[in-house]
């Protein structure tokens, strides 16, 4: 049997690590099997290209770099980890996927959506998420909770300017793909955050 496969998303300070542990255990009670996965990152490769990309060491990089360095950790994650669990019957939840480089690199970084699209093409041909859980907070709250985090990474150290894009795009996704991005209220409590997803895993 075809297992499922849920991505977690949304901009920075949202909650995505608290609310994927919170998804996870109530797959687990449900008798399901579950694999807790990130991106980028997620395989041996995937993770090295990650230090590259968030490391405040990495300094300035161009941003088709960075795109094309997002697609090549993806690639290696769906190939190698998730489509493999998928067919062993494993539910994958991941820590962001393609959603995100719409949002980060196309909003954020304004790189031609079309050409985000091409890559996305190329790589994933016709597979997607089964559903997009987006969790969405405004972004002066969420700065405040990674603020409060202590130590940034080199995405993290951004501005205001590139993070309301962020937040835009992700917003514009979700308007795009209603039937498969649920988007959800997250700047309340996390016990609020977690009922909202819960109530939507439950048509799954």
């Amino acid at each position: 049997m075809q297992g499922k496969f849920i991505t977690i998303d949304g901009n920075e300070g949202a909650g995505k690590s608290t609310q994927i542990d919170f998804i996870y255990q109530y797959l687990k009670n449900k008798g399901i099997s579950a694999v807790l996965t990130r991106e980028p990152g997620g395989t041996e490769l995937g993770e090295k290209i990650r230090e590259l990309l968030l490391s405040n060491s990495t300094g300035k990089m161009h941003s088709d770099t960075e795109l094309m360095l997002v697609f090549a950790a993806r690639n290696e994650h769906v190939q190698n980890k998730i489509m493999p669990l998928l067919e062993q019957g494993e539910w994958i939840l991941s820590d962001r996927f393609s959603d995100a480089s719409y949002a980060y690199q196309g909003g954020g970084r304004g790189l031609d959506i079309a050409r985000i699209s091409q890559l996305e093409s190329w790589v994933l041909q016709d597979f997607t998420p089964d559903m997009t859980l987006l969790l969405d907070v405004p972004v002066d709250i969420g700065m405040k909770r990674v603020e409060s985090r202590g130590k940034k990474d080199r995405i993290e150290w951004e501005n205001l300017g590139f993070f309301n894009r962020v937040r835009d795009a992700y917003i514009a996704r979700s308007q795009q793909y209603p039937d498969r991005i649920k988007l959800i209220d997250a700047s309340q409590s996390i016990q609020n955050t977690s009922n909202q997803i819960q109530e939507i895993l439950k048509i799954l």
